[in-house]
């Protein structure tokens, strides 16, 4: 069977292309924002027009567009949706417990102020969980933890997608930078080492902008040495590892500095300000009742960090590369998808210009149920062994279980969804149209390639999706302008990572971590500025680093 090849001007008009391109896109954020229509409808209204889009405007094949509709589908319930109901039943199970509430009180009495609060979990902890897992699973966990310590749920789930951002093209031990050197050909520890002299900017930045975000200019202010010491210990160890070592323990290092320099820091430092007394009384009133004693247990509190210890070293161990290999050899079928493996190829100037003798490669489509490495399996068994030392019998877990699944159905049907509209947007080349649109700015290339990374990560909630879909396009566009394509890669993942915050996918992780479900729209509104800020800061700093001394000097020769 010959590939369809892809189109990236099919109305024969760039602007008018662009526009019909970006109707998915517009439809879909629309109707949550403004619309305010629920997710998972307006999920599937997006995806409806995204297929009428690749089916009517760009011809794609029916049989393809439809085989990838479901592609996208499988691959949003698993491994991600995967991932996130295992979660959720974790915390579920603690819930019911009473220790989440223990776990709650032990946060709060290392860190009573609820800035720092914010600082040591959802940065600090959350980049831990990134580094180890990604996928949506450090939001799905500081959100949980930061409604329980008495945020709003909007504030939880906002904030969380605000501080997961510097540590995400590290993610999931170094998945981002590798998947952008195995399709730009680029060396990965070049890559690894242009990131790590852009991000760490960032990694400085990001404690004070989420402190800033929930306490405003002088709540900020009050808790700066907090701010400081957490961005300073993650971002040297970023820098130091990224550039020395590979990408591969970037996050995990960082993270566990930044926890214990923070942690070390409250030894001998408490925030003096009165805006820690009048929050901290608000935020208790509206959290859950405590049913902890005045002084807990030291045993207990012990039991409900047991649970989140296992968390950890389970994610940890499950995403250490030679035990994925392990897993998989045991069990990890791969399904060529039918209609659509090798169905489509993607044209010039997306790849390289075809030769006889090299030819451009179709895109693959091959599902891997590699169940037993999946990380989603890693927290599933820490959500058991947690159960049972919990004193759960298996016949509660099951219950348990059973009321998660059925709690999670609306976030599940969201995420395949959203997964599908990515998915034919990636297919039916409509990505690459508005790529292209953002190659196409001449001397301001360094600034707009780097929103095509935001771009990228906004439309398929990954920033390894984004480097996959957009690396060998920003790697072609430097060349032809003469900017070091190691510098454009590594700003499409880069910028990529502030465009996390306005996935749908990660939206829907945060609102069901809350358990905010439907209100989809009010995180999208907050956080979108939040959002297209720091990327225009990344945009501006790749920008200097192509064109102005002394930054020309950071670019990794």
């Amino acid at each position: 069977m010959t590939p369809w090849p892809q189109n990236y001007d099919p109305l024969g008009n760039a602007f008018l292309s662009t526009l019909v391109a970006a109707l998915p896109v517009v439809v879909l954020l629309g109707a949550i924002a403004w619309l305010e229509i629920k997710i998972h409808l307006a999920a599937l209204l997006g995806l409806g027009v995204a297929l009428a889009v690749a089916l009517f405007a760009f011809r794609m094949p029916v049989d393809a567009a439809l085989a990838t509709a479901g592609y996208g589908a499988a691959y949003g319930l698993f491994p991600i949706g995967w991932i996130i109901l295992n979660l959720i039943f974790l915390y579920q199970l603690t819930v019911d417990k009473g220790l989440f509430a223990v776990l709650r009180g032990s946060l709060a009495n290392l860190a009573p102020d609820p800035r720092v609060q914010l600082v040591l979990i959802a940065f600090s902890f959350g980049a831990f969980f990134e580094g180890a897992a990604g996928f949506g699973t450090p939001v799905a966990v500081t959100a949980a933890i930061l409604m329980q310590l008495g945020f709003k749920p909007l504030q939880a789930a906002g904030l969380s997608l605000i501080a997961n951002t510097a540590p995400v093209a590290y993610g999931a031990l170094g998945t981002p930078i590798i998947a952008l050197a195995g399709v730009t050909g680029l060396d990965l520890h070049a890559l690894s080492a242009m990131a790590g002299r852009q991000l760490p900017f960032f990694s400085l930045v990001v404690p004070f902008w989420v402190v800033w975000a929930y306490a405003g200019w002088r709540g900020m202010l009050g808790v700066w040495p907090a701010c400081l010491t957490a961005g300073v210990s993650f971002a040297v160890p970023q820098y130091l590892v990224s550039n020395l070592h590979g990408p591969w323990l970037v996050d995990i290092v960082a993270a566990i500095c930044s926890l214990f320099a923070v942690i070390a820091l409250l030894k001998v430092w408490q925030p003096k300000d009165k805006w820690s007394a009048e929050t901290a009384a608000s935020a208790a009133a509206a959290a859950t009742p405590d049913p902890r004693p005045e002084t807990p247990d030291p045993d207990l509190i012990l039991r409900a960090w047991v649970p989140w210890i296992l968390l950890s070293v389970l994610v940890f161990i499950w995403g250490v590369p030679a035990v994925k290999q392990q897993l998989d050899a045991l069990s990890a079928p791969k399904f060529s998808v039918p209609r659509l493996h090798n169905a489509t190829v993607r044209t010039f100037p997306v790849v390289p210009q075809p030769t006889p003798e090299k030819p451009t490669k179709p895109e693959e489509a091959v599902f891997k149920l590699n169940w037993l490495s999946a990380t989603g399996t890693g927290i599933l068994a820490a959500a058991i062994l947690a159960g049972l030392y919990m004193g759960f019998s298996l016949a509660e877990l099951a219950r348990v279980y059973r009321r998660t699944l059925w709690n999670v159905r609306f976030s599940l049907i969201t995420i395949a969804a959203m997964l599908a509209l990515g998915y034919v947007t990636k297919y039916s080349g409509t990505d690459a149209t508005l790529g292209l649109a953002l190659a196409k700015t001449g001397a301001l290339y360094p600034f707009f390639g780097t929103l095509l990374g935001w771009l990228g990560v906004a439309l398929t909630g990954s920033d390894t999706a984004s480097n996959v879909l957009f690396g060998s396009l920003q790697k072609i566009t430097a060349e032809q302008t003469g900017i070091p394509p190691v510098l454009m890669c590594a700003a499409n993942s880069s910028g990529g990572v502030m465009g996390k915050m306005v996935d749908a996918q990660s939206i829907v992780v945060a609102s069901t971590a809350t358990n905010w479900y439907g209100h989809e729209g009010s995180i999208l509104r907050y956080v979108f500025f939040h959002s297209l800020a720091l990327a225009a800061l990344v945009g501006i700093l790749v920008y200097l680093q192509a064109n102005v001394p002394p930054f020309t000097g950071m670019v990794v020769k």
